[in-house]
């Protein structure tokens, strides 16, 4: 009688097999090892299902039933699904070019509070340019930019792909409000205004490097320098209110609240 992590052992293997060395396809085999594991009465866990889902996001027309194990994990076993869960879904989709259920990943992603990373912006990034989706590549540019300070080279050839696609050159706003843009850059901390693409025509695509001094080698422009956005400053803020409340008596550090946001006369 085998026991669950043996079987969880049994999946990994099937998981990280050498296609080429295997007479059929290791879904099939992963198929059969977790219905022998659920008729044993073992109970699965996240990596049960994780394992389970690498194999058949792997197999050509297999990345729906994949996804089918992964959503549904919380719903058939009460167990929550992690960023590891869902990484061979994105990529397999991604593979098949199937934009629309990609996105539909990130859905569920953020639904079970699990946020992407590089990884999984990069794989988002690059199935919404391949479909043309300037909206898209927009928003997962600015949450790559929120959650890495330095990209891949993978993903860096991802962001060149887009800029350098007759899509991007044709994506943009033909007239907008120069005073609404100026305020959006202040708000954002005064790296960017996110009001999506403005003007259009072709991008110039280069690889650059800054001087010393911030200078661009490219463009000649000095680097701006850049503050956290409003969202993240009430966030502080908020922390720090946390930490103050903890520490003072609540009377007193709301007083003090008050007394500093009042207007001065």
């Amino acid at each position: 009688r085998l026991a669950a992590h043996q079987y969880n052992q049994l999946l990994h293997l099937l998981a990280s097999a050498d296609r080429a060395a295997f007479p059929a396809h290791p879904a099939a085999a992963a198929r059969r090892v977790f219905a022998h594991m659920l008729g044993a009465g073992a109970p699965p866990s996240e990596a049960t299902i994780t394992s389970l889902a690498r194999v058949v996001a792997a197999d050509a027309e297999g990345a729906d039933e994949a996804f089918g194990l992964v959503s549904t994990m919380r719903e058939k076993y009460g167990l929550a699904p992690r960023l590891r869960s869902y990484s061979p879904v994105l990529a397999a989709f991604r593979r098949a070019g199937e934009a629309g259920k990609a996105y539909a990943v990130e859905t569920h992603m953020a639904a079970s509070a699990v946020s992407p990373e590089e990884p999984e912006l990069a794989t988002l990034l690059e199935v919404s340019a391949k479909a043309g989706d300037a909206d898209k590549v927009y928003e997962y540019m600015h949450k790559l930019r929120r959650a890495v300070g330095c990209v891949k080279e993978e993903t860096a050839e991802v962001l060149e792909g887009w800029f350098r696609s007759d899509k991007a050159a044709t994506a943009g706003k033909a007239e907008w409000d120069v005073c609404q843009v100026k305020d959006a850059i202040v708000a954002n901390g005064g790296g960017c205004h996110q009001l999506g693409w403005l003007q259009s025509g072709l991008w110039t695509v280069q690889r650059v490097k800054v001087g010393a001094e911030g200078k661009c080698a490219g463009c000649g422009c000095c680097l701006a320098s850049v503050d956290i956005d409003m969202e993240d400053t009430q966030k502080f803020a908020d922390s720090i209110s946390g930490l103050a409340l903890e520490r003072e008596t609540k009377a007193n550090f709301s007083q003090f609240q008050v007394h500093i946001s009042a207007p001065c006369v």
